[in-house]
């Protein structure tokens, strides 16, 4: 009989970048519930809360890492330091990102660099470095953050959509490339979830009613643990012939 589907991580080393707080803090622990030591990458290594202490109560190790994505000197040396500090790197979880809302008349070049220098040139060069420690390991996962906001278009949200559509293309052409080398790369693309970024604009009862009522199927603001439960999937040894692909964790706003 074949073996049964693991959903479990144990031994395996994760990276996750933008790791203080939201979505990245909820992924960096559920990764180390799995049973995944991680390394946390940081824009400000000094701003990063408690999130190394309880991936360590859980009975994992944590290494703390300063890795702002837009620069590439830090996005290499995070990837060396977790190589270096926890033995090899297995999951890249390529979490740091923004959008700032503009109207599209309205975007300025330096608001149009940082969402791209960010969300696009980070995911990319962040995959780069992993992906070459992956290649000289024979085996790793990459999953990057996109969003509903690459399948839909978001008014005053247009580079912000952009950028996570490309994400999604991005991941295709790594998986297609690095698949050679036992390594996937897949996508989560979440809809709005209940993180301190999204908590002003959910505030607003008229925006979040409108949001509700676009999340078609299930009517409910997604909470963090729900995007880190498919990154805990596509990352274990249940995904294994998965690649390439976006899982939408949107209750049914892109459906309808």
């Amino acid at each position: 009989m074949d073996e049964f589907p693991r959903f479990d991580l144990a031994g395996q080393v994760a990276l996750v970048t933008g790791a203080a707080r939201g979505l990245g803090r909820a992924i960096s622990l559920a990764l180390a519930n799995a049973g995944a030591d991680v390394a946390l990458g940081f824009r400000d290594a000094n701003a990063g809360g408690d999130v190394a202490s309880l991936v360590e109560g859980m009975g994992r190790r944590a290494l703390p890492l300063q890795m702002d994505v837009t620069r590439l000197d830090q996005v290499q040396r995070a990837v060396d330091e977790t190589v270096e500090g926890l033995g090899r790197l297995d999951i890249l979880v390529n979490n740091a990102g923004l959008g700032p809302e503009n109207p599209a008349e309205d975007v300025r070049e330096d608001d149009f660099d940082l969402t791209v220098a960010v969300n696009v040139k980070g995911t990319f060069f962040a995959s780069q470095a992993a992906g070459r420690a992956m290649i000289a390991q024979g085996n790793g996962r990459i999953i990057n953050l996109s969003s509903q906001a690459g399948f839909v278009a978001l008014p005053t949200e247009s580079v912000y959509c952009m950028t996570k559509a490309a994400i999604v293309h991005l991941t295709k052409c790594l998986a297609i490339e690095w698949g050679q080398h036992g390594i996937t790369v897949n996508a989560v693309a979440p809809t709005f979830i209940s993180t301190p970024g999204t908590e002003p604009a959910l505030a607003d009862p008229e925006f979040r009613a409108d949001v509700l009522e676009r999340i078609a199927g299930l009517h409910r603001v997604g909470v963090p643990m729900d995007v880190a439960g498919a990154v805990v999937f596509l990352a274990s040894p249940a995904a294994s012939l998965i690649t390439g692909e976006t899982i939408l964790v949107d209750g049914g706003w892109t459906a309808r």
